[in-house]
């Protein structure tokens, strides 16, 4: 039995989905993300040492930005209007490297969770972008939706890395 598509017309042809007819409901979602990288990079961004500025409040209003875009990014999207986006970001030592979590609200026909995950590769990007100078081999990882509220599907949680 192959997938039902939502994104893909009876032709195989990319498509929008009509969500006109939905009902609008509060939708909520949270993904999380890490970017890995040496102790000492960690150390910089912590005690603020770079040029460009505050590395993690850069990051955050870059992953905000994003989730408020995301329908230009992501071609099948569509345009939301969130009630809020948050973007959190963790400094781990044991990881070590930043921990970012985006959350994500409306009440709409559609849920927000393009716009949580936007939120975590963007902020995950402008990390790497404003410490690259330091290091080149840090990793973004890790990228995952964690739960997601509200629609026909319902609730989804799913299980969050250490």
């Amino acid at each position: 039995m192959e997938p039902d598509l939502s994104h893909i017309d009876e032709d195989g042809n990319a498509q929008m989905v009509n969500v006109g007819d939905k009902p609008d409901t509060i939708r909520t979602a949270i993904a999380c993300g890490e970017v890995a990288m040496k102790a000492e990079t960690l150390a910089l961004i912590r005690d603020h040492a770079f040029k460009k500025g505050d590395v993690l409040t850069v990051a955050q209003i870059a992953g905000i930005q994003a989730a408020k875009r995301t329908w230009e990014l992501i071609p099948l999207c569509h345009p939301l209007n969130l009630t809020n986006i948050e973007v959190k970001l963790e400094l781990n030592e044991n990881l070590p490297g930043v921990i970012i979590t985006a959350s994500s609200h409306t009440v709409g026909k559609t849920g927000v969770e393009m716009e949580a995950l936007t939120a975590v590769s963007v902020a995950a990007l402008t990390i790497y972008d404003m410490a690259k100078a330091v290091e080149k081999t840090m990793r973004i990882q890790n990228i995952r939706l964690i739960e997601k509220h509200g629609g026909r599907s319902g609730d989804i949680i799913n299980e969050r890395l250490a």
